[in-house]
């Protein structure tokens, strides 16, 4: 799009497409990345939307700004969507080989060489390698090189990587087995269907196209943790084959049982990959136990009792750069022609994937046309957080997306991706026409709505006499001023204003949500220059971290391991959240405060 000729080497043109793991895509933090691939005018929304069997939002009893948007997918559907794309891109060469090494000269990469000793030159690279640098796949005792099963691994690329690379490690993700729907009794099981009113993925879609579907419900028993804990050591990860980090919030059942004791159950959701596959996807229980295992401990599940594994679960061992040898353009700082992305930088999950392709693939079009870079700022969108976290802070797991790790979580919510980052994509020229269209007619409905909305003011008594409670200060409201107020949406407002009706309920809803969290912007604001103006304070060498009420576990494990001088140095551990950090912040402040007060009583 951007003008720069493009070639996409892959071991095979037939895995464009191909999801790796679940067949979903979404939900809390990682709705909001896929939104902003959308806004930016990337496929993965789109793609979803056309595959989409079931739409749900999660955390829709919560407020705006942490409500998720998550579509399940059928495998075979979105696969279809991603070739036909490619069939019809222009300016894109697929090729089918391998990427053995990056050609160097002076300390500058040009080029990539492919297996067959064909050399193919390039002002810039872009290596997105998933779990395939180094890939190694356990399952019990048996260890395969691949990628994915089924697939090769990229060996003689990770050897070079390791020379020229400041560092590189080992990271660790899994799967669980894939079940024969025929074989599973939903008799016995709890279903759970999606929204009556679904929210798309994409900006530029209107409803679901394929027939929407319900997942099944089930959990792990006391049995099935038996089952677990006497094989233990038959487990790649617990008999000692792996060494390296797992994700932790996507754990293996192995990592569950041992780590949570105190639990008898874990929830499965059993997940369709398709709606003519016969493959059930049982979202829950990622395990790398040899193979009979693994199947006494799907048949402990209720309503699994007679089911068959289509394909065992595993766990995969890969390759990773450190990111923090990365910009914030995704180049290497060593080798600026060379971009990474994806699991490559220490990231789980297609959304993350997909983020970091979509900035370096941006930026490594920039290079080769000499245009501008594109940066996204951690006040932009969640990619600027995503980006900013794994350049200045590293990895020490896989990282995954979360609301709590944006400060600004409240202005970066999913609904309003497009006012954000779609005017950032067409000045770096990657938006196509059809979107900046459909984006410029929304924005103007908006600005005409805000102003109507402005302009209509409410007296209390009306409010009143429609039952919600107002105090009659005998001043009129505005409108958009009476949206923020809890119980007041436009439905209340269009029956008493009857000129409002000519908003329609989608511009309705987005200025809504804008309405809720217009006092706590202020107040955010005004937090965030608070925290920048204390970063110098300094954190008591004896500061006991595991006193501290309201941090998470792991947030206390890793403050007292790390062990900050300032609260700047806290800031930049892997998962600090600006709620904690601003707790941490009051309790230093606190402690220095009553050391003072002693010290005066002591002279007095």
């Amino acid at each position: 799009r951007m003008g720069a000729r493009t070639a996409l080497i892959t071991f095979r043109r037939q895995d464009l497409g191909v999801m790796s793991c679940n067949p979903a895509f979404g939900g809390i933090g990682k709705g909001h990345l896929v939104r902003e691939i959308d806004a930016l005018d990337g496929l993965m929304g789109r793609a979803a939307d056309y595959a989409g069997i079931q739409f749900r939002l999660l955390n829709r009893r919560k407020g705006p700004a942490v409500q998720g948007p998550r579509v399940q997918a059928d495998r075979d559907l979105y696969h279809h969507y991603i070739q036909r794309h490619f069939q019809r891109a222009v300016g894109i060469t697929v090729i089918e080989a391998e990427v053995v090494e990056l050609v160097t000269q002076s300390a500058v990469v040009s080029g990539v060489t492919l297996s067959d000793g064909t050399s193919l030159r390039a002002q810039s690279v872009v290596l997105t390698t998933g779990t395939f640098l180094g890939g190694v796949i356990h399952i019990g005792n048996e260890a395969i090189v691949g990628g994915r099963l089924g697939s090769a691994s990229s060996i003689k690329l990770s050897d070079q990587i390791r020379e020229l690379a400041t560092e590189v490690a080992r990271l660790k993700t899994g799967t669980p087995p894939r079940i024969d729907k025929r074989s599973v009794d939903f008799a016995e099981l709890a279903t759970q269907p999606g929204d009556d009113r679904p929210e798309m993925m994409s900006f530029l879609s209107m409803s679901p196209v394929a027939p929407q579907v319900a997942c099944a419900i089930t959990a792990t028993g006391p049995k099935t943790h038996d089952i677990i804990r006497e094989n233990l050591g038959q487990s790649a990860m617990y008999g000692g084959k792996i060494e390296s980090s797992g994700p932790r919030y996507c754990p293996s059942v192995e990592d569950k049982v041992v780590r949570f004791p105190e639990r008898d159950s874990h929830q499965i959701f059993l997940e369709p990959e398709g709606l003519r596959r016969e493959t059930i996807y049982p979202n829950g229980i990622s395990m790398s136990l040899p193979v009979a295992v693994q199947e006494s401990v799907v048949q402990s599940v209720r309503g699994l009792a007679a089911a068959r594994l289509i394909q065992p679960g595993y766990a995969i061992e890969y390759d990773y750069v450190d990111p923090r040898s990365l910009t914030a353009t995704l180049a290497l700082k060593e080798l600026p022609s060379v971009f990474l992305a994806g699991q490559i930088n220490g990231t789980t999950g297609y959304e993350e994937a997909g983020a970091q392709g979509l900035v370096a693939g941006v930026n490594a079009a920039a290079v080769a046309l000499g245009k501008q870079p594109m940066t996204i700022g951690r006040a932009d969108g969640y990619i600027g957080v995503l980006v900013s976290d794994l350049i200045e802070r590293g990895v020490s797991e896989p990282y995954r997306m979360f609301t709590s790790r944006a400060e600004y979580r409240l202005s970066l919510r999913a609904d309003n991706a497009d006012q954000r980052l779609t005017p950032l994509g067409v000045a770096a020229g990657c938006v196509q026409p059809v979107r900046w269209t459909s984006f410029q007619e929304k924005l103007a409905k908006l600005e005409s709505a805000r102003d109507l909305l402005d302009r209509t003011t409410i007296g209390a008594g009306l409010l009143q006499a429609e039952g919600l409670g107002l105090s009659d200060d005998g001043n009129k409201r505005s409108a958009l001023e009476l949206l923020g107020i809890p119980g007041c949406d436009i439905r209340l407002l269009q029956k008493i204003r009857p000129e409002l009706g000519c908003i329609s309920d989608e511009i309705a809803d987005l200025i809504g949500k804008e309405a809720v969290y217009r006092p706590q912007l202020a107040r955010q604001q005004a937090e965030i220059r608070r925290l920048k103006a204390d970063e110098a304070v300094k954190v008591p060498a004896d500061f006991d971290f595991s006193g501290l009420p309201g941090l998470s576990s792991e947030l206390r494990q890793k403050l007292t391991t790390q062990r900050p001088h300032t609260i700047a140095e806290a800031s930049r551990i892997n998962g600090m959240t600006p709620a904690a950090l601003l707790l941490l912040l009051s309790k230093v402040k606190s402690r220095a405060s009553a050391q003072r007060e002693q010290r005066q009583a002591h002279a007095s």
